[in-house]
Parts: C-alpha cells; sequence; structure tokens
C-alpha cells in the first residue's frame, strides 16, 4: 500500500467518519475504510431498499452504522470527519455549514483521491462528453499498454484504488461541477485538465452561470506550471468572445486546443476532408480520417480531438486509430440497442440538455422517432426545436416535461409547415410501445430525453437500462 495512504487510515484510528449520501461514490468508499477497521457512518435520508438490501448488509457486515430516514443527519456533531456526497451542494444544505462552523471537516471522495494519488491523473470536465473522452482516453492507453485507472463521475469511485494504485499508472477521472465545486486543495493537480465545451446548464443547482463556470475552472487553476491543460477552441466559454469566462488566462502550464471547425496551432483539430492532425510547435502529424471511428456523430469526432490532445506525447498515433476503429460507444451513449423487424433502436439517455439532443440527432443522416422527456432542470428547450423539426418525423413525449416540450415545439412557427407528428404519453413504458406501434422498417427510434430522469428512475442509466429492457423485450 502507498505509504501516505496507509499514513492516513492510521491518522483515522479512534476518529468517527460518516458519508452522507450512498451514491456511487460514498457507498464503495464508505465499505472499503470500514473494511479497513475505520468507525465508519453510512448516512442517508433514504431506506434501505432504496439503497439496496445486498449493499446495506455489505456496509453492516465490513463494520459500519447505518443511520437512516429522516433523522440521518443528527449523529454529525459527533464526527470528525464527513464526506458529502458529491451532489449535496454546501449552498443548498445548512448542514455543510453547520459542521465547518464547530470545526469538522467536510470533504468528498474525489478531494481525498486528488490528495493522495500518486500516479498522473487526467482530469476531464465540461458540460457534455465528459464520459465518452475519459473512456476514450483510458482505453487509448490501456491499447499502449499502460494500467489505468477510469473513475469518478463516470460511476466508479477511485478512493478504494488508492491502496493499488502505483506512480507508474495513470488515473483518469470525470469530474462534474458538483465535484469541483469546493475542490479547492488540488495542489498542483491535475497532471493533465481537459474541459470538452461549457454551456448553459445545471443552473437548478447553481445559484448562477458564473458559478457553474467558476465550479469547472477548478479543474486547471491549482494545475503547476508543468501541467497540460486542454480546452475547446469551438467554445465561447472556454476560450471566444466571453471575455470573463475566457479559461486561456487560468492556464499555468501548457495550453492545447481542439477544433473541428479551424486550423490550431497547438492540438488536435480536423480539416474540411474530415482528416484529423494533431499540431505542435510547427510539426504536424496526421491520426486518421473521421470515417476511421466507428461510433456516430461530429460530437464524438470532438471527443476523439480532445482525447488526442490529451494522449498524444504518450502513445503512437496508430494506437489512436486502432481504438477508433473498434471502439463501440459507451453506454447510454447513442448506444445501439436492437434491431426488431427492420427497425434500429439506440439508447441515448445521457442526453439531459437540448446541446446533447442535437448532438443525438445529428448522428444520423434520416428523420427519426424520437422518445423525449423526463424531470424538469430548467433548460430552455427553444435551441432544440429547431432541430427536432428537421431531424424528426414522430415526437413522442412522456415524464414531468411533456406539456413544457410540447408547448416549446408547437409554438415554434415551423411546426405548422414540418409535418411532424406528436403523441403524449404517462411513463417509458407507454413510449416504447407507442414507438414500437408506429415504426416501420427502415426507421430509427432514439431515446433522447433532453432531461434528468429523477421523475420515473433513481438516474439517467436505470432510464437508459429500462429502455434496453422494453426492447429487447420486443417478441419476434
Amino acid at each position: 500500500m502507498n505509504k501516505r495512504v496507509e499514513e492516513y487510515i492510521e491518522s483515522l484510528r479512534g476518529k468517527k467518519v460518516a458519508f452522507v449520501g450512498m451514491g456511487v461514490a460514498n457507498l464503495p468508499s464508505a465499505l472499503w475504510l470500514a473494511a479497513k477497521g475505520v468507525t465508519v457512518y453510512a448516512c442517508d435520508k433514504r431506506d434501505r431498499a432504496y439503497i439496496g438490501s445486498d449493499e446495506c448488509r455489505m456496509l453492516e457486515n465490513a463494520g459500519a452504522t447505518l443511520i437512516l430516514g429522516d433523522n440521518y443527519l443528527d449523529v454529525l456533531p459527533e464526527m470528525d470527519l464527513i464526506f458529502r456526497s458529491n451532489g449535496i451542494l454546501p449552498f443548498q444544505n445548512k448542514w455543510i455549514g453547520d459542521c465547518i462552523e464547530r470545526g469538522q471537516r467536510v470533504t468528498t471522495e474525489s478531494e481525498l483521491f486528488f490528495s493522495l494519488c500518486p500516479a498522473k491523473i487526467i482530469a476531464v470536465t465540461g458540460s457534455n462528453g465528459k464520459t465518452t473522452t475519459s473512456t476514450l482516453i483510458s482505453e487509448i492507453l490501456k491499447k499502449e499498454g499502460y494500467r489505468v485507472y477510469l473513475g469518478g463521475n463516470i460511476g466508479t469511485a477511485l478512493m478504494p484504488f488508492l491502496e493499488d494504485i502505483t506512480e507508474n499508472d495513470i488515473a483518469v477521472t470525470e469530474l462534474s461541477s458538483f465535484q469541483l465545486l469546493t475542490m479547492g486543495n488540488m495542489v498542483e493537480k491535475p497532471d493533465i485538465a481537459v474541459v470538452t465545451n461549457i454551456e448553459s446548464t445545471h443552473l437548478d443547482h447553481h445559484l448562477s452561470l458564473d458559478e457553474y463556470v467558476d465550479a469547472k475552472r477548478n479543474i486547471l487553476i491549482y494545475q503547476s506550471d508543468k501541467g497540460k491543460t486542454v480546452l475547446n477552441a469551438d467554445c465561447d466559454y472556454s476560450i471566444g468572445g466571453r471575455v470573463y469566462h475566457d479559461m486561456r488566462y487560468d492556464v499555468r502550464g501548457r495550453l492545447y486546443e481542439f477544433s473541428v471547425r479551424r486550423e490550431v496551432s497547438d492540438g488536435a483539430y480536423m480539416d474540411k476532408k474530415g482528416d484529423i492532425y494533431f499540431s505542435e510547435c510547427g510539426k504536424t502529424t496526421y491520426i486518421m480520417n473521421r470515417d476511421s471511428i466507428r461510433i456516430p456523430g461530429l460530437h464524438n469526432v470532438e471527443n476523439y480531438c480532445t482525447a488526442v490532445c490529451a494522449v498524444f506525447d504518450m502513445v503512437k498515433p496508430e494506437t489512436i486509430k486502432a481504438v477508433a476503429e473498434s471502439f463501440g460507444g459507451v453506454e447510454h451513449r447513442i448506444e445501439f440497442v436492437r434491431e426488431y423487424r427492420g427497425v434500429k433502436y439506440y439508447n441515448d439517455s445521457i442526453a439531459t440538455s437540448p446541446s446533447r439532443v442535437i448532438s443525438g440527432l445529428n448522428a444520423f443522416d434520416k428523420k427519426i422517432i424520437m422518445i423525449c422527456g423526463g424531470s424538469d432542470k430548467g433548460n430552455d428547450f427553444g435551441e432544440m426545436v429547431p432541430h427536432i423539426l428537421r431531424k424528426v418525423r414522430l415526437l413522442i413525449l412522456n415524464g414531468n416535461t411533456a406539456d413544457k416540450i410540447y408547448n416549446a415545439v408547437t409554438s415554434n412557427p415551423d411546426y405548422g409547415k414540418s409535418g411532424m407528428e406528436i403523441l403524449r404519453v404517462d411513463t417509458l413504458e407507454n413510449a416504447v410501445s407507442a414507438a414500437r406501434s408506429n415504426a416501420k422498417s427502415g426507421d430509427i427510434v432514439s431515446l433522447c430525453p433532453a432531461c434528468p430522469a429523477f421523475d420515473q428512475f433513481k438516474t439517467f442509466e436505470y432510464r437508459g437500462r429500462k429502455f434496453k429492457e422494453l426492447v429487447n423485450g420486443f417478441d419476434e
């Protein structure tokens, strides 16, 4: 075990440690520390059935104490250290301020990992493309022969791997704005910081757009002057005309850019022929043509350009091309499910914002049947409406935002002449049934919600898996 990690665990002996929120990061982290003999309290407002009976049993078997239900915060004054779940934000939860005023340390699994990880860290954030880009970076590095640990917001806690990671490994971590919001102790980390893009989103959780962008900015402002930063040359918020948000001024080390619109002097870009290059210090290297990329859509060309910037000095160009030709995509991201009676079904449950919907629609070269709707996070649906009118034959709406999306679409002056049909149903199950009934051979059906899943499901992953279960359950 890494000596610093061993010393940290020893420092927790005789102390009480609480994990608030038993999600994908805190649950395995709490289990790990409990198994090491640390006194752990697993706290959550939800009950055992929601968290999972097997998961609760594993925590208890490891020695953790479960504090569940409405009074789950009552134990906090007794704690020495508190790990908040990534989705529990300080300004929305008074108890965090109360803990700090009492002199207690409030942290996250991600913060601890960054402070103790001995390996090179490549961190990826952005409004869209984080998971695919993180996965691509990981796949390319693994193909080259590196031992890679992939985790973070992608759904895997990295804290439990601290005892296994060495300085010769590489950690690739996806970070959300919620994780980055309070990550102020990333001294000279990460080694490589990637910002895929910035758009106006999550304003139901952040106090303002400025605060959201500043949270993203935390990924690079703590880097050393030896670090590498990758920014999107096509994105106003990270490089373009919005001066306050121009992240170039925060780069302390080497800046690389990526673009699918123009040539860049240092970074990766695609030319008008679809050829992808990497340029640095006056030298340009051909990587591949976009036709080599198996997963569809211009946004995935962007994701590859982003990954190229991050890993170019660590891998061979032919390694990147080999991954592009074989990699079939990440679950829930325009994921091909099956072809049933000549109709192709795709799971794009991750498309929880209008910009993701636009990317998802543009990945197809024909009009499709689109299943849309979910819970409301305050998005303005107006920007995606012209793309829906142009790319969708049948729009099937469900969930809490069905009426809001319907009104946005039907109020567009081009709706009447679009010829698009709209159906409204209550649940995802009925939406899939309606899609099946209305689809004919040659059609494409895509779950492209434009919204989070919380009205019907725990997360977008649960929604996507339910969609696949329904589609794969069609009788021949």
